[in-house]
């Protein structure tokens, strides 16, 4: 992914594989916000203790960066479930109750979700000019959040899993996120292969580490979508705390990054002038 720092010290990130595609997706870093510790500084959460004041000038200051209305995007009432909401321009400014996806074909329609370590993904189907976004934790990945949302394209638009480009962004990476037996008896009886997912930094750690990134691969291609259509950021949010907020690392006690996507005219392709 590319970092962006932007005039008003928001930071963001972009997938390389949609450069030259007629989207745009963003995924913010902790940057350019105006919360106090520790939600500093770019949070998007007032759930968790933060202001809603200043999350709602955290979201204006993201939406001025990247040149989008902050009262356009579509929102998510996130529960960690694979349930796919199906948005329009009729829907801009709202928020979608229990959904963790969304997928549409309404150009210039902003789609919003927030992330503190689980796996943001974008696809975008090329052929039908149709964009999806899902927010995928241990219950999403191993319950199969990403092709639920290829399944809702394809009855929605047709989508054809072959034509898809997928970005997989910032999440706890395979070697921060140790998990429990839940986990493990979940994923083991859920995903095929499940047993490959999880291993040991080392002899004397306890329990396991689950690859969440992985297991969304292989969900991905299984489904029909090649390798080389699939960019994963490989940035391991548990270790990037000075970029990046991390539920695990930080405890809970700190905010929400966001990932804030929408489709161009095809036309138009990619020109959004940013400052590396």
């Amino acid at each position: 992914m590319r970092r962006i720092c932007y005039n008003n010290g928001v930071v963001a990130y972009a997938f390389e594989n949609f450069a030259s595609l007629p989207l745009q997706a963003h995924v913010s870093a902790r940057h350019g916000g105006v919360s106090p510790k520790p939600w500093h500084s770019l949070n998007f959460g007032h759930s968790r203790g933060d202001a809603r004041e200043r999350v709602l000038e955290n979201f204006a200051r993201f939406c001025a960066a990247v040149g989008r209305d902050p009262s356009k995007p579509v929102r998510t009432h996130q529960v960690h479930s694979t349930e796919v909401g199906e948005v329009g321009w009729e829907d801009a400014g709202t928020r979608r109750q229990r959904c963790d996806a969304l997928i549409t074909k309404a150009v210039d329609l902003p789609l919003f979700l927030v992330f503190a370590d689980c796996v943001p993904l974008v696809i975008y189907d090329a052929a039908h000019h149709a964009l999806g976004a899902c927010h995928a934790g241990w219950r999403g990945t191993v319950d199969g959040m990403a092709s639920s949302t290829l399944r809702a394209m394809k009855a929605a638009f047709g989508t054809d899993a072959a034509k898809v480009h997928v970005g997989i962004g910032p999440s706890i990476g395979p070697e921060s996120y140790e998990v429990g037996e839940e986990v493990i008896e979940r994923a083991v009886s859920s995903l095929t292969g499940g047993e490959k997912y999880f291993c040991r930094r080392n002899g004397d750690q306890e329990n396991p580490c689950f690859d969440l990134w992985q297991a969304n691969i292989d969900q991905l291609t299984a489904a029909g979508v090649p390798e080389g259509q699939i960019e994963l950021s490989g940035i391991d949010t548990a270790r990037r705390t000075a970029e990046f907020f991390s539920h695990r690392t930080e405890k809970g006690r700190c905010g929400l990054f966001g990932l804030l996507t929408w489709l161009e005219p095809r036309e138009k392709g990619n020109r959004l002038q940013v400052k590396i």
